[in-house]
């Protein structure tokens, strides 16, 4: 572990655990000293090319400090927060774009506390097949009262002609989004074709991660027009499919998402979601892309019959159920977090 003032180093080095899109890591802290630490996102490390890709950097946000909030509570420290919330300007030459300073102080551990951290330490993004299990509608219920307590919605649906809508969305939002050159750079830029390169790079898309094998998604990637092929596409997309097996229900989240205090604040709301299912023991898979191309956005709103007015919108789909524990993302070690 790098040297790093008082209790940051123990809570950072359990924070970068934290989940973002396409395993990039964009949250970094310059550590002041035992109590005070600034915090960025690392404009290096996003993703501007999809529509919504710029916003989702403060949903990341939120996602991390929802993260430290309850590595931090668990160890006896609250987390004060005195955020800067600006939009991201991805043209910027200062890289490093502030997100605030963040103070500790000490605080009396619960058990509670002690119980979202082993949530926290047992989450993983699980692209698994499902077991065609239904979540429980109590364990719903609660996701529902958390997304409520934000001023948000939760829903879902098991009616097997949405689902299978939206699955079928969900693989051809990948195959729109390989004809966009921006937006295909940027997958390239994040995928790992090994565990040794994924091991090496520690962060990414790996290829174990995804249930691919490497050679087949390397080669799928690097000749995107094969996917329109009539033999060699029909197995890719089945390879690619055989991961989105078992899944009888989706889900997602609507609300106010209409600048960076909205997309922080659904960050943390969909992490404490999160740890909530994962402590009851369901597994999670985020459908990110379907929200962020237009095309998909606009079919998926329209299976769910969501209705987006007033500056909300549905800003995250999952799908959700049971299925075997997927393999361990790698993380950058800590030192790449910090900022001198």
């Amino acid at each position: 572990m790098t040297d790093v003032a008082g209790p940051w180093g123990g809570l950072l080095e359990a924070a970068r655990t934290y989940p973002s899109p396409h395993n990039s890591q964009p949250i970094r802290v310059r550590v002041i000293d035992d109590t005070t630490a600034h915090v960025f996102y690392d404009l290096d490390r996003g993703l501007p090319a999809e529509s919504f890709g710029i916003p989702f950097g403060h949903v990341c946000a939120g996602v991390f400090l929802e993260s430290l909030s309850v590595v931090a509570a668990a160890a006896g420290y609250e987390v004060r927060e005195e955020l800067t919330l600006t939009e991201m300007d991805f043209d910027s030459a200062e890289r490093l774009h502030p997100l605030g300073t963040l103070v500790l102080s000490p605080r009396t551990a619960t058990p509670r506390d002690a119980a979202r951290r082993a949530a926290f330490d047992a989450r993983r993004t699980n692209r698994r097949p499902y077991d065609n299990r239904a979540v429980a509608s109590g364990d719903l219920a609660v996701v529902a009262g958390i997304a409520a307590d934000g001023g948000h919605t939760f829903a879902s649906s098991q009616d097997p002609a949405v689902v299978a809508e939206i699955i079928r969305v969900n693989q051809e939002t990948l195959f729109d989004d390989l004809r966009n050159d921006a937006v295909h750079h940027e997958i390239m830029t994040w995928l790992r074709f090994s565990d040794e390169q994924a091991r090496s790079s520690g962060d990414g898309l790996s290829a174990d991660a995804m249930l691919m094998p490497g050679r087949l998604l390397r080669f799928a990637m690097g000749h995107r027009g094969m996917w329109e092929a009539p033999v060699i596409g029909r197995v890719i997309k089945s390879v690619y499919l055989r991961t989105m097996r078992g899944v009888a229900q989706v889900a997602w989240f609507e609300g106010p998402f209409a600048g960076p205090g909205d997309y922080l604040e659904a960050g943390r709301l969909f992490m404490r979601s999160w740890l909530e299912l994962t402590a009851r023991g369901v597994a999670l898979h985020p459908l990110g892309t379907v929200i962020t191309n237009p095309r998909s956005h606009a079919r998926f709103v329209e299976a769910a019959g969501i209705a987006e007015t007033d500056g909300r919108m549905a800003w995250m789909l999952v799908r959700l159920g049971y299925a075997k524990t997927p393999p361990v993302a790698y993380r950058r070690p800590l030192e790449e977090m910090i900022v001198a």
